[in-house]
């Protein structure tokens, strides 16, 4: 049998999300047409590469062999796919953008807008995950990420810090005596990260000084403290350029930059020279960097609260 790189896509797919539901999803086709590709596969090649069992599919000798190649398969298409891209001249075509709830929503949505107009011809497609998109094989062309350690195999620039600071309720904070040290909260209440999160400095602040008895809820979404913290359950650690478009929030405590995060804009190398993606990399420079004042939590006068 005679099979293309469809094929071993399919064959990915499966053996990486362990059931037909899954591999589906990732393929972006319907149940019925894996397993009807999946069983020709098989015909063809005269060999069972996956055994069915009650807990999904899990490949036989022969799949783990075919797995192995068939990645190396992959990463060979997806270099030869980055290095066609990294050649494009045109302004146009699409941008596959990666970054977090809180950026998109909270920080780059002008930027996006801005993009946008300037050039039409280029569509951008963002996609909202909590953990990295590799770049590597292609999940995404440009990420915007606040990290620490940005992977070696990546190539970019540092947009900025993010700064943090403690918020809470105007009514909440009308109710409670006024705050001085998170280490002695009294009436007060605090919302922190669950384990998901804990590796976060921001959550690593909070945990560091807050009785354990004084927190009143733990998520593992910025976006869902904000909220928790607005309803009033408590104090929260949000990024300033997030929780200061809330009008019903107020900043407690200005946090040092021992909790800033850096702000990258992140390319694999192969796509540095597409005009699409160098177009938006510019572009997002600049926007940036016209808004420091926004990530440092900085007010009109350029001090902190």
């Amino acid at each position: 049998m005679r099979f293309d790189w469809d094929d071993l896509r399919l064959f990915l797919a499966i053996a990486r999300a362990g059931t037909l539901a899954g591999a589906a999803r990732a393929l972006g086709v319907n149940h019925s047409t894996v397993f009807r590709r999946l069983n020709a596969m098989e015909a063809g090649l005269e060999v069972r590469l996956f055994e069915r069992l009650p807990e999904g599919y899990v490949p036989t000798s022969a799949g783990e062999a075919l797995w192995r190649r068939a990645e190396r398969v992959e990463e060979e298409a997806q270099a030869i796919e980055r290095e066609l891209s990294g050649r494009d001249v045109r302004l146009s075509g699409r941008v596959r953008l990666t970054t977090t709830d809180t950026l998109a929503n909270g920080f780059l949505a002008p930027l996006f807008r801005g993009f946008c107009e300037r050039y039409p011809g280029i569509e951008l497609e963002l996609l909202i995950v909590s953990a990295f998109l590799d770049l590597a094989r292609r999940e995404a062309d440009v990420a915007i990420r606040p990290t620490e350690a940005p992977p070696e195999t990546l190539i970019g620039r540092k947009l900025g810090a993010i700064r943090w600071g403690l918020y809470g309720a105007r009514d909440y904070l009308r109710q409670r005596p006024s705050l001085t040290d998170p280490g002695e909260p009294g009436a007060h209440r605090f919302i922190g990260g669950n384990e998901q999160i804990g590796h976060l400095t921001s959550s690593r602040w909070l945990n560091e000084r807050v009785p354990a008895e004084a927190f009143a809820l733990r998520t593992n979404s910025v976006v869902a403290a904000m909220g928790a913290a607005r309803a009033g359950t408590g104090l929260a650690v949000l990024p300033h350029y997030m929780a200061r478009q809330e009008p019903e929030l107020e900043c407690v405590l200005a946090i040092g930059p021992e909790v800033a995060t850096d702000l990258w804009l992140l390319v694999h190398p192969d796509l540095r020279h597409s005009a699409r993606i160098r177009a938006f990399m510019a572009y997002a420079v600049e926007a940036v960097r016209q808004r420091q004042a926004e990530l440092a939590g900085e007010d009109e006068l350029g001090g902190e609260e």
